[in-house]
């Protein structure tokens, strides 16, 4: 995110900052070893010149205050437009429309998905903040270069340690957020969506969202992580995120945790709580395997294209 920050700051941020407050004794940026320091975390990787306005806020780049408020626009407009147009694009292609039809799809639902999804993804990011705040700062084990690694062949060890780390906590989060004592007020809304589009990806309460996002922040105070690793992965696991919200019903792998897998999780609540795989869901006893024919087969089309039958 460090990198990031400076990126935005020389293209965007610093104008803005500048504009919405002004340093009068500001230094000129013809001057560019007194600023070429603050590009350095993007130095790292491309020659970034500072913008001409680095020095002209009264809010300097490594003032904690702005680099709160920057994070914080960063990750709301980065997970609004990973929301829409992640979701819009699997909509229009993989998702099956018949499933619109489906006795327990809601009224009007993907409008209140997107409404749902839309109001907390702000307050997630503001529950964010934090850790990105604590990365960009070097409270974290983040690293810059592949020969930074710990040892010889960490750089390829890493993916699966995170893979394995997250998984592990987002389904003792998420079982836990099923405990009666939470679950009503706090993780209940999101199963409002017993036959979820890849628009309910993001239809959370927005504490429920935000705790099951917590291994993913937690792993970089924990563990190194390359930079880009961690980039790459950040984009993963969102997109993953919408994929298993795409109420697929065709069985696959009995190891990955699919959309079929969380399908069923959707329907029948009390299993397949785990986020990657089925190792945790196989190991606590909660794996239920997905059915092929829970709606879709046991449907047919009649003349007027509606579907008829019974749902399982």
């Amino acid at each position: 995110m460090d990198i990031f920050l400076d990126v935005l700051d020389t293209l965007v941020l610093d104008r803005c900052y500048a504009v919405l407050s002004p340093d009068p004794t500001a230094i000129s940026n013809n001057d560019t070893q007194a600023t070429a320091h603050l590009n350095q975390h993007v130095g790292v990787y491309y020659p970034m010149q500072p913008s001409k306005w680095a020095e002209a806020s009264l809010w300097k780049r490594d003032d904690i205050a702005r680099q709160a408020l920057s994070l914080y626009v960063i990750i709301w407009l980065f997970a609004m437009i990973m929301y829409l147009l992640g979701s819009l694009l699997l909509y229009h292609t993989l998702f099956d429309k018949r499933l619109l039809q489906h006795p327990r799809f809601l009224a009007h639902q993907v409008k209140l998905e997107i409404n749902q999804g839309i109001s907390a993804i702000p307050v997630m990011a503001l529950l964010t903040v934090p850790f990105f705040l604590a990365e960009i700062r070097g409270w974290s084990k983040l690293y810059d270069l592949t020969s930074d690694s710990p040892f010889f062949g960490y750089t390829l060890l890493q993916y699966p340690l995170f893979i394995c780390f997250t998984d592990s906590g987002i389904y003792w989060i998420h079982r836990g957020l099923h405990h009666p004592s939470v679950y009503r007020w706090l993780h209940k809304p999101h199963h409002k969506w017993a036959v979820p589009t890849p628009f309910a990806s993001y239809a959370f309460h927005p504490l429920d969202g935000w705790a099951q996002s917590l291994p993913y922040h937690v792993y970089p105070l924990l563990f190194p992580l390359q930079k880009g690793a961690y980039l790459g992965l950040f984009m993963f696991v969102t997109v993953w995120t919408v994929l298993i919200h795409d109420a697929e019903y065709l069985p696959t792998s009995v190891v990955i945790n699919g959309a079929s897998c969380h399908t069923m999780h959707h329907l029948y609540f009390n299993y397949n709580y785990g986020q990657f795989t089925t190792a945790w869901d196989r190991l606590a006893g909660t794996y239920r395997k997905p059915k092929g024919d829970s709606f879709m087969e046991g449907q047919q089309m009649d003349g007027k294209g509606k579907l008829g039958g019974k749902c399982e």
